[in-house]
């Protein structure tokens, strides 16, 4: 871990756990190609309607990690599930998700997630 995410006590603060989330999160959309672009970012935008996060264990100044990040749920909204993994004891550190919901190009509320989108992660 970067000494810059650490505290006094070189533990990771809490919240940068969501940071970590959303590298990973920014990571699975790209592969799918739902970043910013033709798709999402000009006909539709995601928004994170709920996120979670449950410690396992501190990171700690110097400890490697592992994150992992996968579609869990497909239907009204998108939800992306996580894992940090904390190479260097060799145990969890947190899970979590994340739920994402759609608005259109007016930036309205979708009730359901467009099936251009869903073709996309179910590629």
């Amino acid at each position: 871990m970067p000494f810059h995410d650490v505290d006094a006590l070189r533990v990771v603060w809490h919240g940068h756990y969501f940071k970590y989330f959303e590298l990973a999160r920014t990571q699975l959309l790209r592969g799918c190609g739902l970043d910013a672009g033709e798709l999402v970012g000009r006909r539709f935008q995601f928004v994170v309607i709920d996120s979670r996060c449950r410690h396992g264990g501190p990171l700690r100044y110097g400890d490697r990690m592992r994150i992992s990040a996968w579609f869990s749920e497909l239907g009204r909204t998108v939800r992306i599930s996580y894992e940090i993994w904390n190479l260097t004891l060799d145990r969890r550190a947190a899970r979590g998700h994340t739920e994402l919901a759609t608005l259109d190009e007016q930036g309205q509320l979708l009730f359901e997630t467009p099936p251009a989108i869903v073709a996309r992660i179910r590629g």
